[in-house]
């Protein structure tokens, strides 16, 4: 098709979105308010894909778990106290969505968007050389106690009744499956569906295929305004002028919420801060990825390196490291895996992003009903790499005028006008 498609934002989303409608024959250009070498939410991440994840970030017992761990700076949840009435509006939103009848009515959904974003990677590897370091090996939710393994193994059985599949497994099973290193664990659920990838490569590879497709990229360019006329846009205002397009895609992360208000729309989202750090030749290198459960921390082997990441803070649009919240990290993995000690981390930069977080802890995705030229693809929270391709494939349906290939009403971006 012959069509002017303007996207603002290069994470994972953004050029995911370039990506699926320069193959549809539009004619796309992509802004960043960033160089083109910073290193985003897209890049430090643990490089997970999970359809395992389909249970949303509001959910039953969330808001009393987070009580309890706000209170410690080592935690996997912390809530830095700020006067905000945008956090106190998000804190309630969160708090109605975290219920079962919500997760109930979300997990389908997140399941098959994983699912078809597992496709949509499987297929860049073959076109791309797996350049990235797709590995399809499956996910260990490795559980420190018993009553976290009951935890994780209810969760399995939610699986398994989705379709997806997932195995709870002893110390000893456990074992077999990841023999690369010692474990000290009550037990895990293996999800043989779940894959690993290496973000900066994946980004990198995803740079040049759009590249070679003709994209134009204007980076260190930011939004500071719209033209507007009725029902279209008509003009992004930006430090380097006015851009046209016939459709406009907003996929800038946590910085969509302060765009959007510009064009009247309301999309609320906090900043969920998270850290990760990676020992570039570990003493020992596990096979499969894997999530410490009580931790919450993300272990990916992404080559001959081994990265740890992890942590939700919430503290507005602020990219301080707190030594407290890494610390936290290196802390919890010598008790999963104890041939690991805290002086494997010495010297270690620790890397940190904002993740989108929506109130409901679902993504944003499709149009808004106040323009008839605007989609929005954003809040995909830890799940940004994993919804990512997904994600940019159906805005890009969207835009070309084929329509989305999944029914994704639930994810609304007007849900909150």
């Amino acid at each position: 098709m012959d069509k002017d498609v303007l996207i603002v934002g290069a994470g994972v989303v953004g050029l995911s979105t370039a990506y699926y409608a320069a193959l549809r024959g539009c004619r796309v250009t992509v802004l960043e308010r960033g160089a083109a070498e910073d290193e985003g939410c897209s890049f430090g991440n643990a490089g997970m894909v999970v359809p395992s994840h389909f249970v949303p970030l509001a959910a039953p017992g969330m808001v009393a778990q987070g009580l309890r761990w706000m209170w410690n700076p080592e935690s996997p949840f912390y809530l830095r106290p700020r006067p905000s009435l945008d956090l106190l509006r998000w804190g309630w939103r969160f708090w109605r969505s975290a219920n079962a009848g919500h997760v109930a009515r979300s997990a389908p959904l997140l399941r098959d968007m994983h699912l078809a974003s597992r496709t949509c990677f499987e297929e860049l590897a073959a076109l791309w050389g797996n350049d990235f370091g797709l590995v399809r090996n499956g996910l260990l939710m490795l559980c420190k106690t018993e009553r976290g393994l009951e935890d994780e193994a209810r969760t399995a059985e939610q699986a398994r009744a989705l379709g997806i599949p997932a195995e709870v497994q002893t110390p000893r099973q456990s074992a077999a499956l990841e023999p690369n290193v010692r474990m000290d664990v009550a037990g895990s659920v293996y999800y043989p569906l779940d894959c690993h990838l290496v973000p900066q490569r994946f980004m990198a590879a995803a740079k040049r295929a759009l590249n070679e497709a003709g994209v134009r990229f204007l980076w260190e360019t930011r939004v500071v305004g719209w033209r507007v006329d009725g029902r279209r846009i008509d003009a992004v205002r930006t430090t380097r002028g006015d851009l046209s397009a016939q459709e406009y895609a907003l996929c800038a992360g946590i910085w969509t919420t302060s765009v959007a208000h510009d064009l009247g729309l309301t999309i609320p989202m906090q900043a969920g801060k998270g850290y990760s750090l990676t020992i570039p030749n570990p003493p020992r290198l596990p096979g499969l990825c894997a999530i410490l459960s009580e931790a919450r921390v993300a272990v990916t082997p992404m080559g001959s390196a081994l990265r740890f990441g992890g942590t939700l803070e919430l503290t507005g649009i602020d990219l301080r490291v707190d030594p407290a919240r890494v610390k936290g990290i290196v802390r919890a993995v010598p008790r999963y895996f104890p041939e690991f000690a805290p002086d494997d981390f010495r010297d270690l930069p620790a890397w940190c992003g904002l993740r989108p977080c929506s109130p409901d802890g679902l993504p944003y995705l499709g149009r808004v009903a106040r323009y008839a030229n605007l989609c929005v693809a954003t809040g995909h929270a830890m799940m940004g790499m994993s919804l990512g391709p997904i994600s940019g494939k159906l805005v890009a349906e969207i835009v070309s005028g084929e329509g989305p290939s999944l029914d994704i009403g639930a994810l609304s971006p007007d849900r909150y006008s």
